[in-house]
């Protein structure tokens, strides 16, 4: 459903010799936008990360696929290899039938290593991602306050609600930052340096 758009809009920034193609993760598996991002390499756009279009704290935040210089070739190729992949047929790299986005045996590591440096990016947007939300709240809360009055069980229960939501921000941050640990060390022992120093400024 929300694939054949994605690949439409490749060649489309190809032909426009765009120098930057952004996409969402519309697949709903991060290992299917890794696929998909093994397919974008094919059509002449390599991963580079997150993009700046993404909004801040954003739990959908866009990545940026940056043109290779032999973009026209590839996607030449790649329409060669597959003619009919942008009208439903075999994907360069994926298995042909069911899922279209299922790797090969023999592409299944880069698509891995894809994965983990998503992973990685991904991870370093929890910090920002309902931070906004938490320190809005106590403000938010003075409406209702200001109806049922500033009594103690009630700055007691609002108290309270800015504490769950607190646990949860916490544990959310403490699981992006083992998920964060744990692909940095899938790529550092592939040989893999990521993510770049520009893109942590």
């Amino acid at each position: 459903m929300f694939l054949r758009p994605q690949l439409k809009a490749l060649p489309r920034d190809g032909s426009r010799s765009a120098e930057q193609h952004d996409a969402r993760n519309l697949q709903r598996s991060w290992r299917k936008f890794a696929a998909f991002a093994y397919v974008a390499e094919q059509y002449g756009y390599r991963y580079d990360g997150l993009s700046s279009l993404s909004p801040t704290g954003s739990p959908n935040p866009y990545f940026a696929f940056r043109r290779l210089p032999d973009a026209p070739e590839r996607a030449a190729r790649a329409a060669q290899l597959c003619p009919t992949a942008l009208q439903g047929g075999q994907l360069p790299g994926m298995r042909p039938g069911g899922s279209r986005l299922r790797p090969l045996a023999e592409t299944q590591g880069a698509v891995d290593l894809l994965h983990a440096r998503i992973m990685v990016d991904y991870s370093r947007t929890h910090r920002r991602r309902g931070l906004m939300a938490l320190l809005v709240m106590p403000v938010a809360m003075l409406i209702p306050l200001s109806q049922t009055g500033f009594s103690a069980p009630s700055l007691l229960v609002c108290a309270a609600i800015w504490l769950v939501f607190d646990g949860l921000w916490m544990a959310g941050l403490y699981i992006a930052r083992r998920r964060y640990a744990k692909y940095s060390r899938v790529l550092q022992g592939a040989g893999v340096d990521w993510p770049p120093a520009s893109s942590l400024t």
